[in-house]
């Protein structure tokens, strides 16, 4: 008989704030690795712990956006520790490809990361950070436009 193919479960994270260009090629090149795309978008008070602000659209508009873009599957809450929130997720979702961008790359925390999910049979794949465009540039131009008014 023919034997089932397995389904491929795909997972990244990010705060997905001022979503842009950036952002949808990440989803899009992942969802075209994989047959399941979860997402883990940073909570309001993640975000306020990591970068010490809150993100400009909150955290359940967030999860609507990506819930609304057709390459997501599932979209999760991330938590603060994000190495320990990827290796639950990992037990929770099982998924075989985790995507990040390429910013992180060669970092000793995603060195870590890779060495760790390699063990465990996941395939880190990073892919080109889109420097045109970041919610971090989005972010200085507001506040630019803030501080003039």
């Amino acid at each position: 008989m023919f034997e089932e193919k397995k389904k491929v479960v795909g997972y990244t994270t990010g705060v997905y704030d001022l979503f842009h260009i950036g952002h949808l090629n990440l989803l899009r090149n992942a969802k075209g690795m994989c047959d399941t795309l979860i997402i883990g978008c940073s909570s309001d008070e993640v975000v306020k712990e990591m970068k010490n602000k809150l993100p400009v659209i909150p955290f359940n508009e967030r999860v609507e956006i990506l819930e609304a873009i057709p390459y997501v599957d599932v979209v999760v809450e991330q938590g603060i520790d994000d190495y320990k929130d990827k290796m639950v997720a990992w037990e929770k979702y099982k998924f075989d490809i985790l995507f990040v961008g390429s910013d992180w790359q060669g970092t000793d925390k995603w060195n870590k990361i890779e060495k760790d999910f390699k063990k465990i049979g996941v395939k880190v794949v990073y892919f080109p950070y889109t420097r045109t465009t970041s919610s971090s540039k989005i972010n200085a131009i507001l506040d630019q436009y803030d501080d003039e008014r």
